[in-house]
């Protein structure tokens, strides 16, 4: 076989490692530019060491919104590194879906800023999660096509599948209460984001029994 041909004959597999690779480098240059939005208190020189730490505490609805978007956002590459682990087969049809959920990722820094900034307050902490929800359904979308053919690997058990479609439709039924529970109490709008576990395992019993 010429270099040619072999090229040729892993250009599909080579075309999926490249998606996979780029995706990554996404989400890690995405998790780091949280830190940036938490700015460093400047003093005076002279300053009494009090004034330093009411100046760090000053600074704790920044550091919130940076580890609740960081562990998001890690989530989100945690489902798409368990999604792409299922794909043998590179296709055309996940370019978009891929760019578009990498979008929204890339989009949470600004989105984590604005509640930091507006800290309890219902208008900022709804548009994180409905911001949120946009990428959960991005996010399930892509699932849906990389857990299909002609990307999935043939040899995957079809309980599998379901199980890391289950998986992304509880982000998206979690992502809704949460944008609910903020309506009406603001402050709880983003744990409730904790309510995800418990709608996978709500999906997951609704399965067993039908």
């Amino acid at each position: 076989m010429s270099g040619r041909e072999s090229t040729v004959a892993r250009g599909p597999e080579h075309g999926l490692e490249r998606l996979i690779f780029f995706s990554d480098a996404v989400f890690a240059i995405v998790i780091t530019l949280l830190v940036i939005e938490i700015h460093a208190p400047h003093l005076p020189h002279g300053a009494a060491d009090v004034d330093y730490w009411v100046a760090l505490i000053n600074l704790s609805p920044e550091f919130l919104g940076f580890f609740i978007s960081f562990f998001v956002i890690g989530f989100f590459w945690a489902g798409h590194h368990r999604t792409f682990s299922l794909a043998a087969h590179y296709s055309p049809t996940l370019l978009q879906p891929n760019l578009i959920l990498l979008a929204a990722v890339a989009a949470m820094p600004f989105f984590t800023a604005f509640t930091s900034a507006n800290p309890m307050t219902r208008v900022p902490i709804f548009c994180y999660c409905a911001w949120l929800l946009f990428a959960a359904v991005c996010n399930r979308r892509l699932q849906q096509i990389a857990t299909s053919a002609p990307v999935v690997d043939e040899h995957v058990a079809p309980e599998l599948i379901e199980t890391t479609r289950i998986r992304g439709t509880a982000v998206i039924m979690g992502a809704l209460t949460a944008m609910a529970v903020s309506l009406v109490v603001p402050v709880l709008g983003q744990p409730a984001l904790m309510t995800i576990p418990l709608w996978r395992l709500t999906l997951m019993r609704f399965r067993k029994y039908h």
